[in-house]
């Protein structure tokens, strides 16, 4: 490729990203559809739902776990943050949650899915991701299913 070729093509990427924008990410996050659970009456531009299983999607597609925000860094570093489910109608009983590093290799993701909850309608829950990165996540219930691409970020503390 012709020299002043690359170089434009350098420059054009250094003005259409500016100096100050954060790198683009390459995960393909999933859109939420805005879909109304169960039970809901309030709508939510952010639920994702399929007419079985419904939940909340974090704003943009990410996770974001930073000093005095939701989300916790535990102590084996792994990364957690609360998310609801629904089940619809015929999506009856246990909720399991499973997840996949899709840009690195990493454990799998786990879910803690407290009782108590029944097993129909609302079940919350904690998604534990090993380490940052672009996850699908995949909820279930019996035969339905519900999966979804988030990206998880950590920001530190600013210093100062």
């Amino acid at each position: 490729m012709d020299v002043r070729l690359c170089w434009l093509a350098g420059v054009l990427a250094i003005v259409l990203t500016g100096c100050d924008s954060p790198p683009i990410s390459a995960c393909p996050v999933t859109q939420p559809n805005a879909s109304l659970p169960p039970g809901e009456e309030t709508a939510s531009p952010d639920y994702l739902g399929n007419g079985d299983l419904w939940t909340v999607l974090w704003p943009e597609g990410r996770i974001v776990i930073e000093p005095g925000g939701p989300g916790e860094i535990r102590s084996d570093g792994s990364l957690a943050m609360k998310f609801p489910f629904w089940r619809g109608e015929t999506a009856v009983g246990d909720l399991q949650v499973t997840g996949q590093r899709l840009d690195g290799a990493a454990p799998a993701m786990t879910a803690e899915i407290p009782e108590g909850y029944g097993d129909r309608g609302l079940q919350a829950s904690a998604l534990i991701f090993p380490s940052a990165g672009c996850w699908e996540v995949t909820a279930s219930v019996g035969d339905h299913q519900l999966t979804f691409t988030t990206e998880v970020v950590v920001r530190e503390a600013p210093d100062g």
